[in-house]
Parts: C-alpha cells; structure tokens; sequence
C-alpha cells in the first residue's frame, strides 16, 4: 500500500487547516471590520440623531460659548468614545469635544458638503482633510423651525473599531485552533482505532492470499474491525482445516483404492502370464469379485456424500411410516441374520407411525445402522430396532449386543474414512463412509443422532424425526 489513507487525510487535513487560518486572517478580518463599521456607523448615527434634535444643541449653535452645554457634549464623546462636533452651516467647529485640540484654535472643514451625507448614515475618512487618521463620521443638521442652522458631527477613530475587530478576530482564532485540535485528536483516534487495525488486517488478508492460513491478525477490539479480524481469523482456520480434511480425505481414498486396485492387477497379471495356474484360478477369481465389491460398495458411498454436498441436501420431504419402512430395511437383512442366528427385534410404537422426512434418505440411514448392527454383533445374539414418540418426535433406535466402541472413538465415528482398529480387522469391506453419511442426512433433516456405546456389551443409535401432523 504505497499510498497511505491515514497520510492522506494528514495531507488533506492540513491542507484545509492552512486555508481555513487563511480564510480566517483575512476574509474573516474584513468581514468582522465590515460588520463592525456598520453597526457603529448606525449606532453613531442615531446618536447624533437623538442629540440633534434637542434644543440644548439648537442653543449650541447659537451661543457656542456655553459652557454647560459643552460639558454635557463632553460626557456624551467620553461615553462614546468618539469626537463630538457642533459646525455652522460654512462647516466652522463651533464646539469640538476633542481632547487633542486647543479651545483656541478655530476649525473650518474646508470643501464642507452636507450633502454627502444626505442618502448615506455614515461614511469613512478624513472628513474632508480634518483628520489625519481615519475616523468614521456621521452628519446631522440642527434645525430650527425646520431651517437648517448647523451641524452635528460625531466622529469615531478607525483605531479603536480596528482594535475591537483585532480582538474579535484574535477569540475566532483562538476558537479555531481548539477546535483544528480537537479534530487532529479525532484523527489519532482514527490512526489508532481504524488505519492501524485496517493495515494488520489487510496484512492477514495479503497472507491468506500466499497460502499462509495459520497466521492470525492481532487485532482484538470490540468494534467492527475487532469482528473482521475474528472473522477473518475463523475463516482462515476454517480454510485451513478444509484443506487438511481434503488432504486426509484423498489420501485415505487413495489408500483404500490402491489396496483392492492392487490387489486385483497382481492376480489379473498372474493369471494371464501362468504364474497362476487354470485350476487354481477360480480361488483368486473370487478374491477379485471380493475387491470389485468393495471397490463398487466404496465408490457408490463416494457419491452419495457427494450427491449430499453437491445439490446442498435438496431434500423430497413427504409423509410415510415409519414402522413400515423400518420393517422392509430389517427384511433385507434376514438372509444374513440367518446365517449367524442373529434374532431382528421391532418393537415398534404401533402398526403405523407417520413422520415426514425424505423417506429415501432415511432408508439410507436405516441400511447403514443396521449394517453397522449385523457386521459388529456377535453370533447368537439379537438386533432391536425400536420407535418411541415423545414431546412430539419420533425416536428411532437402532441396538445391537456386539462387541461396542471404545470411548476414546466415539467422538471419531462420524469422520469419513474413520475406522476403528476392531472394524479394520474384523470386516475389511467397510468403508468408513457410512456413519459419515448417517449423520449428514439427519443433519440435513435439522435432527440429532446420538450413540451409546460400552465396549463388550453393545452400541445402540438414537435419532429423532419430524412426526407428521
């Protein structure tokens, strides 16, 4: 990742940083000075206004010598912080409340022109060369029975308005760099809650992607990326033990097919170069028709757990009896029970018991159990196959009084190609895959399996089923 977000949203945030200070030293300064010189201005100006229009000003102008008069325009400037002008109409300052001039000296505006000031409150300047600062100033005539007599002028120093937007601009300032780094604080919280997450999880993305499905991402927070990280942490455990399952699973495929395959070309190439004798060849040829079998018995348990996987358990659910179902699966097998005087016993929960599940399947799982049933138990001995209901659900149990399963393997049974060290010798055609196959379809029914099992007594199988209403 050559370009980093986390550096970009550096790059950008300081970027905006700068233009903001930038925007905020200048347009903000003359925008405050703006608002600023129009407020005063309105402010000065109704001031005037309001002084103007009293008689005291009226007699100012009359008699300018007043000195009560004077005082009380004194007061007014100082409240205002501004100068306090009365002119006659030829624009000579009859009273000047400024501290800086002498009572002695006589000021005339030269080029006075009160219509300057007739469509305007207020204006910024020199009034006409008067001042060498800036001030504003605002102009409002004196009458006198609606004659003009003279002039009120209130003239405010630019420096003082400069100094208010100053400290105006220096708090927006202020204010700005607070919250310029309270958003570089949201910025660390970002590096080290998302970017520095966000980098350890594409890490473990990058080395899932090389095969490495054993590494893990260090990332254990609480949030979203705390959850991404454990998810992708499981999917690649997940991943891993698939890949160790798919390992396993070929290489016990190929075992079990080499051994017959084997077995089957060494007596073919025998007997086609005489190293087998003709009459001696009925013997191997039934060894062959033995592995073929196994091969065939191996081959069709393949597919149906991969018809299982590939068609994700596509099920025909209907309603049938079970007690019925369980009576044609058990007559299948009488012919071998026969032979080594094993009794079938079907106590089953009356004549008919209906239960609504993919009536195919459940033979399957039906022919597995029992299978398992007859190829483990003892001669002399029985096989229960039983049907209960409770709370509902059918329980269908499967017992047999052959030599059990040790504790260790029970957890064990239900892995494909898993076979006891007492199976491996005591029947050499099992595959491994049936009780692989049992619990892939009752787990596809959405129903449990269990097993009870004590090694020298017996094992029976227990799994539920959907009655039909």
């Amino acid at each position: 990742m050559k370009q980093h977000l986390y550096r970009k949203l550096l790059i950008l945030y300081f970027a905006i940083g700068g233009i903001c200070f930038l925007l905020l030293s200048s347009g903000g300064s003359y925008l405050v000075e703006k608002k600023l010189e129009k407020t005063t201005g309105a402010s000065l100006y109704r001031t005037a206004s309001h002084i103007a229009s009293q008689e005291e000003i009226r007699q100012a102008v009359k008699n300018p010598d007043n000195d009560q008069i004077s005082l009380a325009l004194n007061s007014a400037a100082a409240f205002q912080n501004a100068d306090f002008w009365i002119m006659d109409t030829d624009g000579t300052v009859l009273i000047n409340t400024s501290k800086n001039t002498s009572d002695s000296v006589e000021i005339t505006v030269k080029n006075f022109r009160p219509s300057d000031y007739k469509d305007t409150d207020y204006s910024s300047g020199t009034f006409y060369g008067a001042f060498k600062e800036t001030h504003l100033s605002t102009v409002v005539p004196v009458k006198d029975t609606d004659q003009i007599i003279g002039y009120l002028a209130i003239h405010y120093p630019m420096k003082n308005l400069y100094e208010s937007r100053s400290n105006i601009v220096e708090v927006m300032i202020v204010i700005f760099i607070v919250i310029y780094a309270l958003f570089f604080s949201f910025l660390l919280v970002y590096f080290f809650r998302v970017h520095k997450p966000l980098k350890e999880i594409l890490k473990g993305a990058l080395e899932f992607a090389n095969g490495n499905l054993s590494y893990t991402i260090p990332v254990d927070s609480e949030d979203e990326m705390g959850y991404l990280s454990h998810s992708l942490n499981y999917m690649a455990d997940k991943l891993n033990k698939n890949g160790e399952y798919q390992r396993q699973f070929i290489s016990n495929v190929s075992h079990d097919f080499r051994s017959p395959l084997t077995s089957i070309k060494g007596y073919v190439e025998a007997m086609l170069d005489g190293t087998i004798p003709p009459e001696m060849q009925e013997r191997y040829l039934k060894i062959i028709a033995f592995e073929s079998t196994r091969l065939e018995k191996l081959t069709r348990s393949l597919l149906t757990l991969n018809e299982l996987d590939v068609k994700k358990r596509m099920m025909h659910m209907r309603r049938f009896d079970i007690n019925e179902t369980i009576r044609t699966t058990a007559a299948s097998f009488e012919g071998t029970c026969s032979e080594r005087n094993i009794r079938l016993e079907l106590p089953l929960a009356g004549k008919e018991l209906f239960v609504r599940a993919d009536m195919e399947q459940i033979q399957q799982v039906l022919y597995n159990l029992l299978d398992n049933a007859v190829k483990f138990s003892n001669d002399n001995s029985s096989i229960t196959l039983e049907t209960t209901v409770n709370h509902g659900k059918v329980f269908v149990s499967v017992k047999d009084h052959g030599t059990g399963i040790p504790k260790e393997s029970l957890s064990k049974i239900w892995d494909r190609f898993y076979k006891i060290d007492a199976s491996r010798g005591k029947d050499r055609k099992g595959t491994g895959l049936g009780l692989a196959i049992v619990k892939e379809i009752i787990n596809a029914h959405k129903q449990n399996i269990n097993v009870i099992s004590t090694v020298g007594v017996g094992t029976e199988f227990i799994f539920t089923l959907e009655k039909a209403k």
